[in-house]
């Protein structure tokens, strides 16, 4: 019943959800109308306000496409291929993929949501050597995995309440940082991530669909990928001059490669001994790009392989822009903090949590950055959360505050199961050569929703931060 129901929402899903792009435009529309109806903002305060944003997100989207590049640049190297052929071998079966696929990505997002990379990598080399996975439903579970980030190290809002000096102490609404033993050490946040880690991938072979025939990653590949089975090391070999020169020998030096491995990795240990483990997107990119040289040896086989990995960016490259504009209408036109003080309205002493989850759901899909959204929403729900809890010592206003932040956390993470614009991430990679779109995956993801969403509000709600 279960897997029948799944495959229901997959074939709505392929009747009317749009291309992902599509979908962003559509969104665009709907918030600048929402603006204009709600707020009374003229239209050139919304077309202002939306050119305004575009371009906000262009640094966060470059650290993506580096993200990516490097990360499948890694996967494509000689020594990760052998590795994942020895797993092969004690993983035969699809419902043995889809399960260590989701546990394996819940526990790398814990690092850094980053790391889906890495989980996306796994999943398209096990695809091609299992036989009988469903792709599409193979990369749902991918992106369910993905959701754990926000209980992990790169926990943008948790982090951001204990930074020093952070723009909620400057403007007055905290009086101090809030440790992340409230937030990321409470046993609320433990809790959720056990829900990722056993509950979501044993949720996953239940709704494991019986269509098989077409859905393979075999079948699925264009015809040129399949018969591209060169090397990257024959590759480079092949751009070789049939005599002796210079630059072939400059090209393929495995000298000047590791001088500039032993460069990084000199300022990776330097990184980590003075700073402690801050793991940001800056440094993970540049492991990535240090290690990825690392195991291609030489300058030539690195720049093929960071060719073939720059394949299949261009939903990245263009379509940040636009989920940027969206966010400057939220903001600038004022729609982000009024409809953060319109849920906050609502809520009491024992609701609160609840209605701090669903604002982090609703907002996601105008703002799909837990950081960016909570600069929008969360002045209005920590200063509501300040005056439900008026009177009470401030060791308890600050977990109030906290389980408020986390609730916004985990309800802008669980609505990207509906929001495709995270997948961005995902189909570089594990798109790469086969047609693919956003309907084909966001049906399965429908069931995992709705369990977790019922889950999670229980969660938020009533169970102890300490």
């Amino acid at each position: 019943m279960i897997t029948k129901l799944g495959e229901k929402f997959t074939h709505l899903f392929l009747k009317y959800m749009p291309n992902a792009f599509v979908f962003a435009i559509l969104l665009t529309i709907i918030t600048g109308v929402g603006a204009f109806i709600w707020l009374d903002v003229s239209p050139l305060k919304i077309i202002q306000s939306w050119y305004n944003g575009f371009f906000d997100l262009l640094e966060f989207g470059m650290q993506i496409v580096l993200i990516i590049i490097t990360g499948f640049s890694i996967a494509l190297s000689p020594t990760i291929k052998k590795g994942i052929d020895k797993l092969t071998v004690f993983i035969n079966s699809p419902k043995q993929v889809y399960f260590l696929v989701v546990m394996i990505g819940s526990l790398l997002s814990l690092i850094s949501f980053g790391w889906i990379v890495i989980t996306c990598v796994l999943a398209r080399e096990l695809a091609l050597r299992v036989k009988g996975i469903n792709y599409p439903f193979l990369i749902a579970c991918v992106y369910i995995s993905f959701g754990n980030w926000v209980s992990g190290l790169s926990s943008s809002i948790p982090l951001l309440l204990n930074t020093e000096k952070n723009y909620l102490i400057e403007t007055g609404i905290l009086t101090d940082v809030i440790p992340t033993s409230y937030t990321l050490g409470s046993p609320l946040n433990m809790a959720m991530i056990v829900l990722f880690i056993v509950v979501a991938p044993l949720f996953m072979v239940l709704l494991v669909p019986k269509k098989k025939t077409g859905k393979e990653l075999n079948d699925l590949l264009e015809t040129t990928e399949k018969t591209k089975t060169i090397s990257i090391k024959a590759e480079a070999l092949s751009l070789k001059l049939p005599y002796k020169s210079v630059s072939d020998i400059l090209n393929n030096s495995s000298f000047l490669q590791l001088i500039i491995v032993i460069m990084g990795l000199t300022y990776i240990i330097f990184h980590f001994s003075t700073k402690g483990f801050n793991l940001n997107f800056n440094i993970m990119i540049f492991i990535f790009l240090i290690v990825g040289m690392f195991l291609h040896r030489t300058p030539m086989r690195f720049v093929i392989a960071m060719k073939r990995s720059c394949s299949n960016i261009s939903g990245i490259i263009f379509q940040y822009p636009f989920y940027a504009g969206i966010m400057g209408i939220m903001l600038y036109t004022g729609l982000g903090a009024k409809l953060g003080e319109l849920l906050a309205s609502f809520a009491t002493i024992d609701s609160y949590p609840f209605y701090a989850y669903i604002t982090g759901a609703i907002v996601n899909f105008a703002i799909p950055s837990a950081g960016g959204e909570f600069a929008v929403v969360g002045p209005s729900i920590i200063n509501a959360v300040k005056e439900i809890g008026a009177g009470l010592p401030q060791e308890e206003i600050n977990a109030m505050i906290s389980r408020a932040s986390l609730s916004v956390a985990y309800g802008e993470s669980l609505s990207n199961l509906l929001q495709p614009f995270y997948l961005l991430l995902v189909f570089p990679i594990m798109g790469k050569g086969i047609k693919i779109q956003a309907r084909d995956v966001m049906g399965y993801l429908v069931l995992p929703f709705l369990l977790f969403f019922v889950i999670q509000v229980m969660m938020v709600t009533w169970i102890p931060l300490s």
